[in-house]
């Protein structure tokens, strides 16, 4: 036998990579597209029908012409906007390319191969693909019958191999949220080396009395980490834009393994403009309110059940009797060029996700439902 025979029998013949590695499910969005239609409303990602803040326009054309030169590796002048909105340290703040980035450096920070990391049923799938991401195990704990998130459950959950729980406050895609009352209760539980993850990606859209967003415990707790994006609220999501604010060991540990320019140029300033127009926010908060409420109302209305939101969506369900289930009234929408998100990947096959929309777009979807149950043009 030839040396090179002996050679491919020992080694496989392409790359291969690490064990677990190709378990992982890969994310897949929402769908953008409806054949065949002229106009489509995207509601499947929830995205701001009021786009950006003029003034991020303005700071992301500024920035166009300047791109023969590597950005700021530390991103300064984003950190200091959001310092400056915030009141907080800049030096206590990460930037990375969406949260999405910050929650995988905190995997791969802070889990290892065997280490567990806890999620709720029915939570952001980068959560599972993180962990997984890093070599480790994504331990799932069940929500309640209303699908809130079940303290008790995740207390029971942490073992000695737990190095963090992942929790989105809102959660997505159900828009339930716990009062900080019970974060708390969850945080006071934790042993000191657990990191407690509070996904905030939707806390501007809260309009709750008991509700916080965790930056205060972020900054008094040396096992807490608070994650924000601007791809919701702030209109921003084609930039990738995402922040934390820790303790300065973690800040620290996640620096070290972040890439060197990790934030593009244009992503930075036209962040640090979005941050600082609070009126283009307030905006966005006045509009989401009104429809939030209608929708629901109106859903409710056509004998669908929806669970109560404080996000920028509402989450669906459908029955499952034939003609009325939720794949069927997707497809019925997406006919009519609604696109709305399917969620059976995130164990709740029979609802159907929808984003607050412009006026026109929330109308149509209302009258298509309407004319879907009722069984017109089926």
């Amino acid at each position: 036998m030839s040396v090179s025979a002996k050679e491919t029998q020992r080694h496989p013949a392409r790359p291969e990579p690490r064990p677990g590695v190709l378990a992982i499910s890969a994310y897949v969005p929402g769908k953008s597209h409806a054949a065949g239609v002229d106009k489509v409303f995207k509601l499947s990602s929830n995205e701001t029908p009021l786009g950006p803040s003029p003034k991020a326009i303005a700071a992301f054309q500024s920035a166009g012409t300047n791109l023969q030169d590597y950005p700021d590796g530390s991103s300064t002048a984003l950190r200091e906007a959001i310092g400056k909105a915030m009141g907080i340290d800049p030096d206590r703040i990460i930037c990375g390319a969406g949260s999405d980035e910050i929650l995988n450096l905190i995997a791969h920070a802070y889990v290892g191969p065997g280490d567990e990391a806890i999620h709720c049923a029915h939570g952001f799938l980068v959560y599972k693909i993180a962990t997984l991401g890093a070599g480790g195990v994504p331990v799932v704990v069940p929500d309640r019958e209303d699908l809130q998130m079940d303290v008790d459950a995740i207390i029971g959950a942490v073992t000695e191999r737990t190095r963090v729980i992942f929790l989105a406050n809102p959660n997505n895609p159900t828009g339930t949220y716990l009062p900080f009352n019970e974060v708390r209760r969850l945080h006071a539980a934790l042993p000191p080396n657990v990191l407690l993850v509070l996904d905030a990606a939707y806390s501007e859209y809260v309009r709750r009395n008991d509700y916080e967003t965790g930056l205060e415990l972020a900054l008094s707790a040396e096992n807490v980490i608070m994650c924000r994006t601007f791809s919701k609220i702030h209109g921003l999501a084609a930039l990738r834009i995402g922040w934390a604010v820790a303790s300065e060991a973690v800040i620290d540990a996640l620096n070290r393994i972040r890439g060197p320019f990790n934030m593009n140029a244009p992503a930075i300033a036209a962040g640090a403009a979005a941050i600082l127009d609070a009126e283009h926010v307030e905006r966005s908060i006045a509009h989401n309110d009104q429809w939030l409420s209608w929708l629901t109302t109106e859903l409710t209305a056509l004998g669908l059940t929806v669970t109560p939101s404080v996000g920028n969506f509402v989450l669906i369900h459908f029955p499952k009797t034939p003609g009325r289930t939720a794949a069927e009234a997707d497809a019925f929408l997406t006919r009519r060029g609604l696109i709305l998100r399917a969620v059976a990947s995130y164990g709740l096959p029979d609802s159907l996700r929808m984003t607050i929309g412009t006026e026109e777009a929330n109308r149509l979807v209302v009258q298509a439902l309407s004319d879907f149950l009722s069984g017109a043009e089926r």
